[in-house]
């Protein structure tokens, strides 16, 4: 299986805007992180599509390892 690349081992803080759609990268190759930009196209990644319920920050998962894709739950620490 393949296994993401890290793109950084801390999360990213990004704003969230209500009602917009994000594409959050999942292969960690993306040069527009946290954001995909279709890098992983050759790959079995597949972006994480979502809506921002409310207009806040948001700590983006950057390791993409996290067990709560597309946010950061702590598991940079572990890698």
């Amino acid at each position: 299986m393949e296994k993401p690349t890290i793109a950084g081992k801390s999360p990213m803080p990004v704003e969230l805007e209500a009602g917009k759609t994000y594409a959050w990268c999942s292969c960690g190759q993306s040069s527009n992180q946290p954001w995909c930009d279709g890098t992983h196209q050759p790959t079995n990644f597949t972006p994480v599509v979502f809506k921002a319920e409310e207009t806040k920050t948001a700590y983006m998962c950057n390791c993409k390892h996290s067990g709560t894709p597309q946010f950061c739950d702590g598991t940079h620490t572990k890698l």
